[in-house]
């Protein structure tokens, strides 16, 4: 029997790159723990300890690749996860859990990827496992590095990495509805490319808190989502907020907890959960054997 474990850290959209197949994201200190148990066999079973009820394709799609990428034969994995994620709010719990599963069952394996590697490995499974429309490049990146992201999620490249020296605050809004990447209309949210391309460019030069609330407030329109929340968190002093991913999740960003704890008050009205965070500027990892 062997044994790996890895976590991998949350994420949140500074520009969603359904429109254009170019995003950017940051990392948050929300986490996903993997445990994976290699026996001998042909399975592959998964446990989702923080939702039953969801798919567990992603889970095995990493596996299944995973296997395939070190010609593994005759071997079986149980499959574990945990996370403090909320599931289908926008929130990267895919990406997240791909990361955190691949570095886990690399590590029980006792081989060796790239940072690059393990990632795409991980976009490519979610997209086979299709919980993304674009691959996600961006959130992968994002929830693996931490900080900052800049991508072209087509070419599978890093535009930009920007390391925060600040301690942001983060809001989270997370409504109770779960919104399915795919069942989003990828060809209503198209034509609005011209406008996230400007929010893109802005990310590139380092604009980014400006590019995530014009992000936001483009997605909010086009998807049906009410952007008085992310409004009422910049009327407040963040000084970023908008619409997470597809939603329904709205992030908010302050530079201090006074502006934070203003925003919970606005915030207090909308039916659905209040999560505190912080950008996250660590790295996923293995979590080493006692």
């Amino acid at each position: 029997m062997r044994i790996g474990e890895a976590i991998a850290f949350g994420a949140a959209t500074i520009v969603n790159a359904m429109a254009t197949g170019k995003g950017a994201a940051f990392g948050i200190n929300l986490w996903t723990k993997a445990k994976v148990i290699l026996k001998k066999g042909n399975f592959i079973k998964v446990k989702i300890l923080s939702d039953s009820k969801e798919n567990p394709a992603l889970a095995e799609k990493v596996i299944e690749k995973i296997f395939k990428k070190f010609n593994i034969n005759g071997l079986g994995a149980y499959v574990e996860t945990e996370s403090n994620i909320p599931i289908a709010r926008g929130l990267k719990s895919s990406s997240v859990a791909a990361n955190a599963i691949a570095l886990a069952a690399t590590a029980a394996l006792k081989e060796k990827l790239s940072d690059l590697e393990l990632i795409n490995l991980g976009v490519e499974a979610a997209l086979e496992a299709k919980v993304t429309v674009t691959g996600a490049f961006d959130d992968a990146c994002a929830s693996y590095f931490g900080n900052i992201v800049v991508t072209d999620n087509i070419k599978r490249k890093i535009e930009a990495f920007y390391s925060l020296n600040k301690d942001y605050e983060v809001l989270i809004y997370a409504p109770k509805e779960k919104s399915y990447t795919i069942n989003v209309n990828i060809n209503k949210i198209k034509k609005l490319a011209f406008l996230v391309d400007y929010a893109y460019k802005e990310a590139l030069k380092g604009n980014f808190w400006e590019a995530m609330s014009l992000n936001g407030l483009i997605y909010s329109a086009v998807l049906g989502y009410n952007s008085e929340v992310a409004i009422e968190a910049l009327l407040h002093g963040a000084v970023a907020a908008g619409l997470s991913g597809k939603g329904p999740a709205f992030v908010a960003v302050a530079s201090n907890k006074e502006v934070i704890e203003e925003i919970v008050e606005a915030w207090r009205k909308y039916k659905g959960e209040l999560i505190k965070a912080k950008i996250n500027k660590e790295k996923a990892y293995v979590i080493d054997e006692p």
